[in-house]
């Protein structure tokens, strides 16, 4: 594997966070505290190799152009995907921070916010991906 092939690892870490955040999610809903934390610290592990996989790739590699025949749609949502990226880093930190702080009442408030923007990133980073590469 070669630099050039880290967007290709880069989706799959994304697509794993998105499904380890769906699962988490789900398992709080069910009262499965120790299963939701197991798929957040999980959510957090893929989604920091993606951030590690994607400053090397824009390091060392000339980024791909988007070529496809939607900009009305991919440029909107890239740009929307890239501001709340930067925002949800410090979110994430905050929120498993409190958790593993036993702060519960701080971490489930700040999750409502962390929860659909993480996810946000996660599927869109996945939507770029796609337009970008098939």
């Amino acid at each position: 594997m070669n630099f050039n092939d880290l967007p290709h690892f880069n989706v799959a870490m994304n697509a794993t966070a998105a499904f380890c955040l769906a699962a988490g999610y789900t398992a709080i809903r069910a009262r499965r505290i120790t299963l939701h934390k197991s798929f957040m610290i999980a959510a957090m592990v893929f989604s920091g190799l993606f951030l590690v996989g994607y400053l090397v790739y824009h390091f060392t590699c000339e980024a791909k152009k988007y070529a496809g025949g939607w900009p009305r749609f991919y440029f909107p949502m890239l740009i929307s995907h890239i501001s709340l990226a930067v925002i949800n880093v410090p979110l994430v930190i905050t929120t498993a921070v409190r958790a593993f702080k036993g702060q519960f009442d701080k971490h489930k408030r700040i999750a409502k916010v962390t929860f659909p923007i993480w996810a946000y990133v996660s599927v869109t980073g996945v939507l770029v991906y796609v337009m970008l590469y098939t």
